[in-house]
């Protein structure tokens, strides 16, 4: 007897200890899983857009911050203006922490509004954090002849867009169906890059739904040069900088308080202008390393000094508050969803045609490839270095006019190389 009440005032103890050295193994598992694994950050867009470029940045210094150091991977995986990478992330891709993705902001309002192609709840995702608080903007080319919003919303203009669940899609039909615009949309270009050089060529006239911090980034030299008019911006906040240019604000043409709560839904999004997201399912001790390895690099003198060079503007949202911000978003009053999700929708008087990319072909002499030819530098006549993304799949590589695969292109090798344009992925590659 006194044998069993001593175990049974020890036991309590051991069970205590038990679960202290438990909490501790786990800990290290996961510093243990950190070091051994590699983190792949998935880009629901192509090479050379904002979301690209804010992606690769992320990805050059989180690792720093995670228990083990672990590498991290940049991968693109374009599609229906990231609605497919979503699926993914949601469905297939590895929920142990070594998944995460960059996705549309947009991408959880379709899950909203009832699109069917989406195989997800927003709600069970796990927000890591956003890069910045978003402002897009509506911009025509320099040649157009539309240089304000009036203009812009009361001619047919023409611009181009990415996939059914992205910016350069849903603003201009809330535009028409709010603001009362006229716009004519080309839908299906493969990244906010094609379609930017599809204005350039005169293809489209315009393009809506653009990043101002992607803009004053890969398009800097379009707003110095005057290049591009700048008609709106979209945001439920104004950016300083835009307001200051005299930019008008999509919030002002609300003519109802009910078209206000219409506006205040649709670009509610923006808040979360850059979201990273990890999977469902992902154990919540490495949602917290994510979390907090996301909210260091914010703050990282080496990420902001790059971030500052290449004028990409970073203003940090923490994966609580985007999570918090989606449980808001997705419990709307079902008749601001509805009348949100009709203004997202409706296409009457809207002529959508699908995007033909326009192919060019540059010939210059390799000086890198990257990543076992994913990806070649090549000098052109000019003298300007440019790349282009090698498909394994979709790309038709020949060496010699024989059928090769990418790895087979060597630095000095002189190519032919068929593509939208530089950045983006060649459709062909001819080298010698």
């Amino acid at each position: 007897m006194r044998r069993l009440k001593t175990l049974t005032a020890v036991l309590p103890l051991a069970a205590l200890a038990t679960a202290g050295l438990a909490q501790q193994a786990h800990a290290i598992t996961d510093a243990e899983f950190y070091k051994k694994a590699r983190v792949t950050i998935h880009i629901g867009f192509g090479v050379g857009g904002g979301y690209d470029a804010y992606a690769r940045a992320l990805s050059r210094h989180m690792g720093r911050h995670i228990p083990g150091n672990p590498k991290f991977t940049a991968q693109n995986r374009p599609g229906a203006g990231s609605m497919r990478l979503t699926n993914e992330l949601y469905n297939s891709l590895p929920q142990d922490g070594t998944a995460v993705g960059m996705i549309s902001r947009g991408i959880p309002m379709e899950a909203l509004f009832g699109n069917k192609s989406a195989k997800f709840n927003p709600t069970k995702f796990n927000w890591i954090g956003s890069l910045n608080n978003e402002v897009s903007t509506c911009v025509t080319w320099h040649t157009s002849g539309i240089d304000t919003l009036d203009k812009f919303l009361h001619n047919k203009v023409v611009v181009g867009a990415t996939g059914p669940g992205a910016d350069t899609t849903i603003f201009p039909k809330v535009l028409n169906n709010v603001g009362g615009g006229n716009l004519r949309l080309v839908l299906g270009y493969p990244s906010g890059t094609a379609a930017n050089l599809a204005m350039e060529r005169g293809e489209v006239q315009g393009r809506c739904g653009w990043s101002w911090s992607s803009l004053v980034s890969v398009g800097a030299q379009w707003v110095k040069d005057k290049k591009i008019n700048i008609v709106v911006q979209m945001s439920t906040s104004k950016h300083p900088e835009l307001t200051k240019m005299g930019v008008p604000w999509v919030m002002d043409l609300a003519k109802t308080d009910r078209q206000k709560k219409i506006l205040s839904l649709i670009f509610a999004r923006q808040a979360m202008g850059r979201p990273i997201v990890a999977p469902p399912g992902v154990p919540e001790s490495r949602v917290k390393i994510l979390r907090d390895a996301f909210d260091a690099t914010m703050k990282d003198p080496k990420f902001l000094a790059e971030t500052k060079g290449r004028n990409l503007e970073v203003t940090p949202v923490s994966g609580s508050d985007v999570q918090a911000l989606m449980t808001e978003i997705m419990s709307t009053p079902q008749d601001v969803v509805q009348a949100a999700k009709e203004a997202t929708l409706k296409t009457t008087g809207m002529f959508i045609t699908k995007a033909k990319v326009q192919f060019v072909t540059d010939t210059g002499a390799v000086t890198k490839t990257i990543k076992k030819g994913r990806s070649i530098a090549f000098k052109l006549k000019n003298g300007k270095e440019v790349k282009a993304k090698i498909s394994g799949s979709r790309t038709l590589v020949t060496v010699g006019g024989k059928k090769s695969k990418r790895g087979s292109i060597k630095v000095g090798m002189t190519c032919a190389v068929t593509y939208p344009g530089p950045g983006q992925e060649a459709k062909k590659v001819e080298c010698k």
